[in-house]
Protein backbone atom coordinates (compact mmCIF):
# COMPACT_ATOMS: atom_id res chain seq x y z
CA UNK A 1 0.00 0.00 0.00
CA UNK A 2 1.08 3.62 -0.94
CA UNK A 3 0.69 6.18 1.35
CA UNK A 4 -1.48 9.24 0.32
CA UNK A 5 0.45 12.65 1.03
CA UNK A 6 -2.51 14.84 2.03
CA UNK A 7 -3.82 15.97 4.95
CA UNK A 8 -6.75 17.76 3.65
CA UNK A 9 -8.51 14.82 1.55
CA UNK A 10 -11.97 15.02 1.04
CA UNK A 11 -14.59 12.15 1.88
CA UNK A 12 -15.24 11.83 -1.70
CA UNK A 13 -11.51 11.77 -2.69
CA UNK A 14 -11.36 8.99 0.33
CA UNK A 15 -13.69 6.93 -0.92
CA UNK A 16 -11.70 6.78 -4.19
CA UNK A 17 -8.71 5.92 -2.73
CA UNK A 18 -10.48 3.07 -0.64
CA UNK A 19 -12.00 1.69 -3.78
CA UNK A 20 -9.06 1.64 -5.64
CA UNK A 21 -7.41 0.07 -2.61
CA UNK A 22 -9.72 -2.78 -2.78
CA UNK A 23 -10.00 -2.90 -6.42
CA UNK A 24 -5.60 -3.73 -5.89
CA UNK A 25 -5.79 -6.09 -2.96
CA UNK A 26 -9.30 -7.95 -2.93
CA UNK A 27 -9.19 -6.60 1.28
CA UNK A 28 -8.69 -3.60 2.69
CA UNK A 29 -7.95 -3.17 6.47
CA UNK A 30 -8.80 -0.14 8.85
CA UNK A 31 -5.28 0.27 9.95
CA UNK A 32 -3.83 0.12 6.35
CA UNK A 33 -6.30 2.90 5.42
CA UNK A 34 -5.71 5.00 8.16
CA UNK A 35 -2.18 5.19 7.81
CA UNK A 36 -2.49 5.79 3.79
CA UNK A 37 -5.45 8.29 4.10
CA UNK A 38 -3.89 10.17 7.10
CA UNK A 39 -6.88 9.67 9.40
CA UNK A 40 -8.28 8.13 12.21
CA UNK A 41 -9.55 4.16 12.08
CA UNK A 42 -13.06 6.02 12.97
CA UNK A 43 -13.07 7.55 10.21
CA UNK A 44 -12.56 4.64 7.88
CA UNK A 45 -14.95 2.77 9.77
CA UNK A 46 -17.27 5.76 8.78
CA UNK A 47 -16.15 5.70 5.27
CA UNK A 48 -16.39 1.94 4.99
CA UNK A 49 -20.12 1.75 6.15
CA UNK A 50 -20.84 4.67 3.56
CA UNK A 51 -19.78 3.25 0.98
CA UNK A 52 -21.38 -0.08 1.92
CA UNK A 53 -24.86 1.61 2.60
CA UNK A 54 -24.43 2.16 -0.82
CA UNK A 55 -23.54 -0.97 -2.15
CA UNK A 56 -20.05 -0.70 -3.38
CA UNK A 57 -18.02 -2.93 -1.04
CA UNK A 58 -19.07 -5.33 1.79
CA UNK A 59 -17.68 -4.17 5.68
CA UNK A 60 -16.67 -6.61 7.63
CA UNK A 61 -14.61 -6.85 11.18
CA UNK A 62 -11.62 -4.57 10.26
CA UNK A 63 -11.79 -3.37 6.77
CA UNK A 64 -13.83 -4.46 4.11
CA UNK A 65 -14.05 -6.70 1.01
CA UNK A 66 -15.03 -6.20 -2.26
CA UNK A 67 -18.92 -7.59 -3.50
CA UNK A 68 -19.69 -10.22 -5.75
CA UNK A 69 -19.64 -8.63 -9.49
CA UNK A 70 -22.43 -9.16 -12.10
CA UNK A 71 -26.26 -8.82 -11.97
CA UNK A 72 -27.75 -10.75 -9.27
CA UNK A 73 -31.58 -11.03 -10.98
CA UNK A 74 -31.75 -14.02 -12.95
CA UNK A 75 -32.96 -12.64 -16.13
CA UNK A 76 -30.42 -10.45 -15.97
CA UNK A 77 -27.59 -13.31 -15.20
CA UNK A 78 -29.17 -15.44 -17.50
CA UNK A 79 -26.96 -14.01 -20.70
CA UNK A 80 -23.53 -12.44 -18.28
CA UNK A 81 -20.57 -14.18 -18.63
CA UNK A 82 -21.89 -17.39 -20.53
CA UNK A 83 -18.92 -18.39 -22.24
CA UNK A 84 -16.97 -18.69 -18.48
CA UNK A 85 -20.39 -20.43 -17.59
CA UNK A 86 -20.18 -22.91 -20.41
CA UNK A 87 -16.66 -23.73 -19.72
CA UNK A 88 -17.66 -24.47 -15.79
CA UNK A 89 -20.83 -26.42 -16.96
CA UNK A 90 -18.16 -28.46 -19.48
CA UNK A 91 -16.03 -29.54 -16.16
CA UNK A 92 -19.13 -29.96 -14.11
CA UNK A 93 -20.13 -32.96 -16.36
CA UNK A 94 -17.22 -34.72 -15.84
CA UNK A 95 -18.66 -35.23 -11.87
CA UNK A 96 -21.74 -37.16 -13.22
CA UNK A 97 -22.18 -40.95 -13.17
CA UNK A 98 -25.27 -43.27 -14.13
CA UNK A 99 -27.35 -43.37 -10.89
CA UNK A 100 -26.43 -40.61 -8.81
CA UNK A 101 -28.66 -38.58 -6.59
CA UNK A 102 -27.92 -35.06 -7.48
CA UNK A 103 -29.49 -32.02 -5.86
CA UNK A 104 -29.21 -28.84 -8.83
CA UNK A 105 -29.72 -25.27 -7.04
CA UNK A 106 -30.87 -22.07 -9.09
CA UNK A 107 -27.67 -20.70 -10.30
CA UNK A 108 -27.14 -20.28 -14.00
CA UNK A 109 -24.02 -22.37 -14.15
CA UNK A 110 -26.42 -24.92 -13.38
CA UNK A 111 -28.96 -24.17 -15.68
CA UNK A 112 -26.21 -24.75 -18.42
CA UNK A 113 -25.54 -28.42 -16.83
CA UNK A 114 -28.80 -29.26 -17.09
CA UNK A 115 -28.97 -27.96 -20.36
CA UNK A 116 -25.95 -30.19 -21.50
CA UNK A 117 -26.55 -33.31 -19.65
CA UNK A 118 -25.86 -36.24 -22.43
CA UNK A 119 -29.09 -38.08 -23.29
CA UNK A 120 -27.87 -41.65 -22.47
CA UNK A 121 -27.06 -40.28 -18.48
CA UNK A 122 -29.68 -41.95 -15.98
CA UNK A 123 -29.67 -39.67 -12.85
CA UNK A 124 -32.02 -38.35 -9.83
CA UNK A 125 -32.07 -34.49 -9.94
CA UNK A 126 -33.70 -32.77 -7.08
CA UNK A 127 -34.04 -29.26 -7.57
CA UNK A 128 -35.64 -26.16 -6.40
CA UNK A 129 -35.78 -24.17 -10.17
CA UNK A 130 -38.29 -23.93 -12.48
CA UNK A 131 -36.04 -23.04 -15.54
CA UNK A 132 -34.11 -26.89 -14.64
CA UNK A 133 -37.47 -28.46 -14.24
CA UNK A 134 -38.53 -27.09 -17.42
CA UNK A 135 -35.44 -28.87 -19.19
CA UNK A 136 -34.82 -31.46 -17.64
CA UNK A 137 -38.43 -32.78 -18.05
CA UNK A 138 -37.82 -33.53 -22.01
CA UNK A 139 -34.61 -35.42 -20.51
CA UNK A 140 -35.86 -39.38 -21.09
CA UNK A 141 -33.15 -40.91 -18.40
CA UNK A 142 -33.65 -38.21 -15.67
CA UNK A 143 -36.07 -38.40 -13.05
CA UNK A 144 -36.71 -34.70 -11.40
CA UNK A 145 -38.16 -34.19 -8.16
CA UNK A 146 -39.53 -31.13 -7.58
CA UNK A 147 -39.61 -28.95 -4.04
CA UNK A 148 -42.09 -26.79 -3.76
CA UNK A 149 -42.70 -23.34 -1.94
CA UNK A 150 -42.85 -19.90 -2.07
CA UNK A 151 -41.42 -18.51 -5.93
CA UNK A 152 -38.64 -16.27 -5.29
CA UNK A 153 -39.33 -14.27 -8.60
CA UNK A 154 -36.84 -12.45 -9.17
CA UNK A 155 -34.59 -15.71 -9.10
CA UNK A 156 -37.48 -18.54 -10.57
CA UNK A 157 -36.90 -20.96 -7.54
CA UNK A 158 -38.78 -21.84 -4.23
CA UNK A 159 -37.86 -20.69 -0.95
CA UNK A 160 -39.39 -21.21 2.68
CA UNK A 161 -40.03 -23.91 5.07
CA UNK A 162 -41.33 -25.97 2.76
CA UNK A 163 -38.60 -26.31 0.32
CA UNK A 164 -36.25 -26.75 3.15
CA UNK A 165 -38.23 -29.91 4.68
CA UNK A 166 -37.95 -31.27 1.13
CA UNK A 167 -34.54 -31.04 0.70
CA UNK A 168 -33.98 -32.41 4.17
CA UNK A 169 -34.91 -35.95 3.19
CA UNK A 170 -32.00 -36.43 1.17
CA UNK A 171 -28.70 -37.58 1.11
CA UNK A 172 -27.57 -37.01 -2.11
CA UNK A 173 -24.57 -38.11 -4.01
CA UNK A 174 -23.33 -34.77 -4.93
CA UNK A 175 -24.64 -31.35 -4.99
CA UNK A 176 -24.05 -28.38 -7.82
CA UNK A 177 -23.82 -25.22 -5.93
CA UNK A 178 -24.38 -21.62 -8.01
CA UNK A 179 -22.03 -18.93 -6.09
CA UNK A 180 -22.48 -15.20 -6.14
CA UNK A 181 -19.24 -14.96 -3.76
CA UNK A 182 -16.80 -17.40 -1.86
CA UNK A 183 -14.03 -16.01 0.49
CA UNK A 184 -11.33 -18.01 2.33
CA UNK A 185 -12.36 -16.69 5.65
CA UNK A 186 -16.12 -15.50 5.71
CA UNK A 187 -17.40 -18.38 3.68
CA UNK A 188 -20.04 -18.98 0.73
CA UNK A 189 -22.32 -15.99 1.01
CA UNK A 190 -25.69 -14.45 -1.12
CA UNK A 191 -27.69 -12.03 -1.52
CA UNK A 192 -30.47 -12.88 -0.51
CA UNK A 193 -31.41 -14.58 2.91
CA UNK A 194 -34.03 -16.85 2.31
CA UNK A 195 -32.39 -18.29 -1.18
CA UNK A 196 -29.11 -18.99 1.30
CA UNK A 197 -31.35 -20.35 3.87
CA UNK A 198 -32.31 -23.09 1.20
CA UNK A 199 -28.74 -23.55 -0.68
CA UNK A 200 -27.78 -24.10 3.26
CA UNK A 201 -29.58 -27.01 3.92
CA UNK A 202 -28.90 -28.22 -0.07
CA UNK A 203 -24.98 -28.61 1.40
CA UNK A 204 -25.83 -30.51 4.57
CA UNK A 205 -27.88 -32.60 2.16
CA UNK A 206 -25.56 -33.69 -0.10
CA UNK A 207 -22.05 -35.90 0.19
CA UNK A 208 -20.28 -33.70 -2.18
CA UNK A 209 -20.49 -30.25 -2.59
CA UNK A 210 -19.45 -28.59 -6.20
CA UNK A 211 -19.65 -25.26 -5.95
CA UNK A 212 -19.83 -23.25 -9.86
CA UNK A 213 -17.99 -20.01 -9.33
CA UNK A 214 -15.96 -17.78 -12.19
CA UNK A 215 -12.91 -16.35 -10.99
CA UNK A 216 -13.90 -12.71 -10.17
CA UNK A 217 -16.80 -14.09 -7.56
CA UNK A 218 -13.73 -15.60 -5.38
CA UNK A 219 -12.37 -13.52 -2.53
CA UNK A 220 -15.52 -11.75 -2.25
CA UNK A 221 -18.79 -11.70 0.28
CA UNK A 222 -22.33 -11.04 0.62
CA UNK A 223 -24.27 -10.33 3.59
CA UNK A 224 -26.12 -13.88 3.88
CA UNK A 225 -24.72 -17.01 5.01
CA UNK A 226 -24.46 -20.35 3.39
CA UNK A 227 -21.65 -22.65 4.96
CA UNK A 228 -17.81 -22.51 5.64
CA UNK A 229 -15.77 -22.29 2.38
CA UNK A 230 -14.22 -25.53 3.72
CA UNK A 231 -17.58 -27.27 3.66
CA UNK A 232 -16.98 -27.36 0.14
CA UNK A 233 -15.34 -30.45 -1.75
CA UNK A 234 -14.44 -29.01 -5.39
CA UNK A 235 -15.00 -25.73 -6.41
CA UNK A 236 -15.17 -25.49 -10.46
CA UNK A 237 -14.23 -22.03 -12.32
CA UNK A 238 -13.28 -21.03 -15.72
CA UNK A 239 -9.63 -20.74 -15.26
CA UNK A 240 -6.97 -23.51 -15.03
CA UNK A 241 -6.23 -25.31 -11.73
CA UNK A 242 -3.12 -23.82 -11.54
CA UNK A 243 -3.30 -20.11 -10.86
CA UNK A 244 -1.66 -18.69 -8.15
CA UNK A 245 -4.83 -17.47 -6.19
CA UNK A 246 -6.29 -21.20 -6.12
CA UNK A 247 -4.00 -21.93 -2.89
CA UNK A 248 -5.77 -20.60 -0.60
CA UNK A 249 -8.25 -22.89 -1.37
CA UNK A 250 -6.90 -25.64 -1.69
CA UNK A 251 -4.84 -24.71 1.80
CA UNK A 252 -8.15 -25.90 2.66
CA UNK A 253 -8.87 -29.23 1.65
CA UNK A 254 -10.34 -28.24 -1.41
CA UNK A 255 -10.48 -29.18 -5.09
CA UNK A 256 -9.73 -26.70 -7.88
CA UNK A 257 -10.81 -27.65 -11.68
Amino acid sequence: MQKVECNTMLKEERFQVILNQLSQDQKVHLAGLSTILNVSEDTVRRDIKELADQGLLKSVRGGAVPHSPGPHNFKDRIEYGNDKKRIIANKALNFLKDGQVVIFDGGTSALLIAQSLPKDISLTVVTNSFPIASILEEHEKVEVLFAGGRLLKNSFVTTGNETIQYFRKFRADLCFLGICSIHPELGVTGPDYEESEVKRVMVESSRDIIALSTVEKLGTAEAYYVCPTNQLTTIITDQPDSMAAFEIYKSLGIKMV
